[in-house]
């Protein structure tokens, strides 16, 4: 409460709290806390930090946008509430997120605080407890679908490229399975589109799992790959590994997967099931008996890399860890679940059931963990590290579309940050501390591939992306007048 006073009352000083003390308030600013926020969210109101668009401005929505008091936006985060975190539907209580990852754009990624404009679609909410909740501020009726919401989000699209230009990024936030692939797919191509749950945390996990390789040698071609999820996150890293594993060895994306298997809520993805599962999940259904359980999964396949994005809490349970570390040496186990509640398992079971071998990952944070007399200091998996400088990127080249080729070049920017002083540690990621430099190394790493692709409006093309990049960061100084 005090941070979202303070960035209303002194947003200069609001930012450089934040770029001063990083590793302090990012879990305060976003996860895990952000997640509480969202729920508290109808109590907790004051003022609108957003703009909502509802089902009731349908034929307005371009009107809507022009009311907004920023005229110059470069990127926008639009939720409409339906799976916020591992918290399920919130309805347009989920306004937290938007503003939680604009204000990491800003302090971590340096994109003016002007330019950012968080959204929320109000189509409703299925929360039973939200629409009896006296409090709750958004549309008390059952969420709209299919055509009706398709109209909403065509009309809001078309808006935003109409008000804004096609050089605005707008990253899609915290919708539900079944739309975020639909939406993804359906913009790309027209608009400037990103979806951080499915990309974002695709390249976090492949950086780390890049970075990880300098601990178990090899390529990722070597490796195998199990996940415990198979939704938006789950399908979106193992297409994002696919995509790598293609390009490095030069073989097909469909070879590629044949050592990415995952696991959804009803057990192994295999081909006998091909007809009862999503679009989505089929190219990773490969030949073989069906499997109930994560446990057996792991002792069929013999994974290399255990990467969990399910949100059930406590799923890697010991013998899951022990499975895991009685076939690898160091088995890379990466629990990505927000918030710390859905976590599949913590820092401190990871490396003690694993007798201080893992390679270990979370999406929550976790501290520092002692282990016979060594101390593990576990990664964060945060996609905090990619969409910040990934953004910034885009904005410094003009880019016009996001392609695949651009999210893996983010990936690699945040692989090579990891050092050998940080390996000595255990860690796959480099510390947030440096978060700035991460950003604006990341960025040039994405302005480049766009540039690279044709995808560039803003010409000519600097001859140090990194100084560039560095350059255009928003930085919370007072201008000075004498």
């Amino acid at each position: 409460m005090f941070l979202m006073d303070l960035q209303e009352r002194n947003e200069r000083l609001f930012y450089k709290l934040m770029i001063d003390n990083v590793e302090e308030l990012l879990p305060v600013v976003y996860t895990p806390t952000v997640g509480e926020a969202c729920q508290k969210y109808g109590s907790i109101f004051r003022r609108s930090q957003g703009l909502y668009i509802s089902l009731k401005d349908r034929g307005r929505v371009l009107e809507v946008l022009r009311n907004w008091r920023e005229k110059s936006i470069q990127v926008i985060v639009v939720t409409d509430g339906e799976r916020i975190l591992g918290l399920g539907d919130l309805g347009c209580q989920g306004m937290g997120i938007p503003v939680g990852k604009l204000a990491l754009y800003t302090a971590l990624g340096g994109v003016r605080p002007s330019a950012c404009l968080p959204i929320t679609i109000d189509v409703g909410t299925n929360n039973e407890e939200l629409l009896n909740d006296e409090f709750y501020i958004g549309l008390r009726q059952k969420r709209a679908t299919g055509q009706e919401y398709a109209e909403l989000l065509d009309e809001f699209m078309a808006a935003v490229k109409q008000n804004y230009g096609q050089k605005v990024l707008v990253q899609f936030e915290d919708f539900a399975n079944h739309n975020a692939f639909t939406l993804l797919e359906k913009y790309r191509p027209t608009h400037l589109a990103f979806n951080d749950d499915i990309q974002g945390t695709a390249a976090v996990v492949l950086a780390g799992l890049i970075a990880g390789l300098k601990f178990v040698g090899g390529t990722l071609a070597d490796h195998t790959f199990l996940f415990f999820g198979a939704g938006e996150a789950g399908t979106g890293i193992a297409e994002l590994v696919a995509l790598e594993i293609s390009m490095q060895s030069k073989v097909s994306q469909e070879d590629a997967r044949k050592n990415i298997w995952l696991v959804d809520s009803k057990g192994l993805i295999v081909s006998s099931r091909k007809d009862s599962i999503q679009p989505f999940k089929k190219l990773y259904a490969h030949e073989h008996e069906p499997v109930k359980d994560l446990l057996s999964a792991i002792k069929d396949i013999k994974p290399t890399a255990l990467i969990g994005s399910a949100g059930v809490g406590q799923s890697f349970t010991k013998e899951v860890i022990e499975a895991m570390s009685s076939i690898n040496k160091r088995p890379i186990i990466l629990a990505l679940s927000n918030p710390t509640s859905r976590s599949e398992c913590t820092a401190e079971q990871a490396y003690s059931w694993s007798q201080g071998r893992a390679i270990f990952g979370s999406g929550s944070p976790f501290d520092p963990v002692k282990y016979n007399e060594k101390l593990f200091v576990p990664a964060q998996a945060n996609n905090a590290y990619i969409f910040p400088g990934f953004g910034l990127g885009v904005v410094i080249s003009g880019a016009i579309r996001v392609k695949d080729d651009m999210v893996l070049a983010a990936a690699e920017g945040l692989a090579e940050q990891v050092s050998s002083e940080h390996f000595d540690k255990g860690l796959i990621y480099p510390p947030f501390s440096s978060i700035r430099k991460i950003s604006a190394n990341i960025a040039a790493r994405v302005a480049a591939k766009a540039y690279d692709l044709g995808l560039a409006s803003h010409l000519p093309r600097p001859r140090d992306l990194v100084k560039y990049a560095e350059s255009c960061m928003y930085s919370p100084i007072y201008r000075s007048y004498r």
